[in-house]
């Protein structure tokens, strides 16, 4: 009967939590100070799930998506509960702080682009661009003659 019930208890907690999410935060407002509390909660299981994945992997999204959207989640419900707004100014601290630990090795690469020399913008532009005018006026003497062709 014990198990039944704390089943049920967890059964009605989630029920409350999704039925909260996508609404105002109550009238009472938010409780920082719980939703402070309860987020480690959620930091703890991302990193025992991150354990699994091998750390020269951790840079590569696809190895631990689903992780991640747990983790992710967690902090919303977590916010949610303590009728906060989310994401909110603590708890993008939160995430932030999680993201250096196990993060902050891993950079974007980024490749700055540059326009091509001169040499090759001017013929990309210009062949465009006179074979539109040159269509343009074959269309235009064509539609001029077609009783001759007819």
């Amino acid at each position: 009967m014990g198990s039944r019930c704390l089943g049920f208890s967890t059964f009605l907690m989630m029920l409350t939590t999704l039925s909260s999410l996508g609404e105002s935060p109550p009238v009472g407002g938010c409780n920082e100070k719980r939703m402070l509390a309860m987020l480690p909660r959620c930091g703890k299981t991302f990193a025992e799930k991150m354990k699994k994945v091998e750390v020269w992997k951790w840079c590569n999204l696809s190895e631990f998506i689903v992780y991640y959207e747990s983790f992710t989640n967690c902090t919303e419900v977590e916010t949610n509960v303590v009728g906060c707004y989310w994401p909110n100014p603590l708890a993008e601290s939160f995430i932030a702080s999680v993201h250096r630990q196990f993060f902050q090795n891993c950079s974007v690469d980024r490749q700055d682009w540059e326009d091509p020399p001169d040499e090759i913008l001017i013929p990309l532009i210009t062949v465009p661009v006179l074979l539109t005018i040159a269509m343009t006026g074959v269309v235009v003497w064509r539609s001029k003659h077609t009783e001759q062709v007819l």
